[in-house]
């Protein structure tokens, strides 16, 4: 069997412990870089926790977390993390300037064949590959969290991406169990954003304009067509329901949906009274921690099954 390249991930954050974590798994050889050694222990010390919860819950086995753990290498040099690296991975914050600088810097010490991706969720890949000399090679790999357990992987091109990185970069995430799709375009938000937030934004102007309440808003996605749409996208829902109904529901109702280019007042005048939602305890809703708790859980418990069903 060839040997697995080595994957190097730029961030230790929420998602970067998570990514290390899938390849670790999956037999690589993986380094982490941040900016300190604190970050670097609790982020090998989440991959830990979380092996061990997955364990007890069915997914994956005991025995293999050590061996797991053992492929896992942090440093706060960069040159060390990405010198042998056949695949990097930045996971920080959504900051274009600081993409730009870190896959600069690591374009020094990688080698010329040396895939960057970045995990960015809405950024343009064109523009996080605006610094680098060698812009053919940039490409996007957008996880959603957990990435350990949510299977989607968005491969997006750049500009200037070549086919070959984008067919390797598939290739990658589906050998490492992921659910990989091949995006065509670069364009903000690519696929699963555009979508998820196109049906926020109808969701708060809801209770903006006192339609329904936050709620009944989640009631009713939760209970229609939200239960089908694991099974069924809403474009094999449109051809099952037939595209001549879809037009005439189109035509009539599209000029009452909300179509504004910016967030709703509602949002703003939240976040300026401070009424960030888990983080402050009221949000479009009130949350104690009984209350949050219950939600991570249910949210947790649903992941695990899934998984459980389909692995």
């Amino acid at each position: 069997m060839a040997e697995k390249e080595k994957i190097a991930i730029l961030g230790a954050g929420l998602m970067g412990h998570g990514l290390a974590q899938i390849f670790a798994v999956n037999g690589h050889e993986v380094s982490i870089t941040d900016i300190s050694d604190d970050i670097l222990k609790k982020a090998v010390e989440n991959v830990r926790k979380n092996l061990d919860f997955l364990a007890k819950n069915g997914i994956g086995r005991e025995e293999d977390i050590g061996p797991a753990i053992g492929r896992i290498k942090t440093t706060t040099s960069m040159k060390e993390a990405v010198s042998d690296a056949g695949f990097v991975i930045e996971a920080v914050s959504e900051k274009l300037d600081l993409k730009q600088k870190l896959f600069a810097e690591a374009e020094d010490y990688c080698s010329s064949e040396t895939i960057l991706a970045t995990n960015t969720s809405v950024i343009s890949i064109t523009e996080i590959a605006a610094m680098c000399k060698i812009k053919e090679r940039v490409v996007g790999t957008h996880f959603w969290n957990p990435p350990y357990l949510i299977p989607l992987v968005e491969v997006v091109p750049g500009k200037e991406t070549t086919p070959y990185v984008v067919d390797k970069t598939y290739e990658l995430m589906k050998s490492v169990g992921k659910h990989p799709v091949k995006v065509k375009k670069d364009v903000p938000g690519f696929v699963g954003n555009r979508l998820q937030h196109a049906l926020w934004r109808e969701a708060i102007s809801i209770v903006d304009q006192g339609i329904a309440d936050a709620k009944t808003v989640d009631e009713v996605i939760s209970n229609s067509f939200g239960i089908r749409l694991p099974v069924l996208g809403p474009l094999e829902t449109a051809d099952m329901v037939g595209l001549d109904l879809t037009l005439q529901i189109h035509d009539y109702i599209l000029k009452y949906i909300e179509s504004s280019p910016g967030p709703a007042p509602i949002l703003k005048e939240k976040v300026a009274r401070g009424e960030l939602g888990f983080k402050t305890g009221r949000g479009f809703q009130e949350w104690d921690n009984e209350k949050m708790e219950a939600s991570r859980r249910k949210l947790l418990e649903h992941l695990i099954r899934w998984n459980k069903e389909h692995l």
